[in-house]
């Protein structure tokens, strides 16, 4: 799986997102930068990478979040291989491991 190589416009946009200050303020950036659509996959990912952290089963993900086997095994792979993207970010919510 390449990695994210840096670069001036994906520094210019995380540091867009990192200047964000609350939800309000999320929502209004990706609701323009992003389709619905876009945004409810970023969504469904987020929701299917913390129930792969739970030790969820597939059959039980594709119930709960729509998702397709695919995407599930996708954001499996990105769990177990990835930057650790997923498993920094939960563990700063305090999630994962119900």
């Amino acid at each position: 799986m390449p990695n994210l190589v840096p670069n001036e416009q994906f520094d210019q946009l995380f540091d867009a997102i990192l200047s964000l200050k609350n939800k309000e303020e999320c929502y209004a950036l990706f609701e323009d930068l992003c389709t619905i659509l876009e945004i409810n996959s970023l969504a469904q990912r987020f929701q299917v990478a913390k129930m792969l952290t739970n030790h969820y089963v597939y059959s039980d993900i594709v119930a709960k979040t729509g998702a397709s086997t695919a995407t599930i095994s996708r954001v499996n792979r990105s769990i177990n291989y990835g930057a650790g993207g997923y498993s920094m970010i939960f563990k700063r919510l305090g999630e994962g491991n119900d």
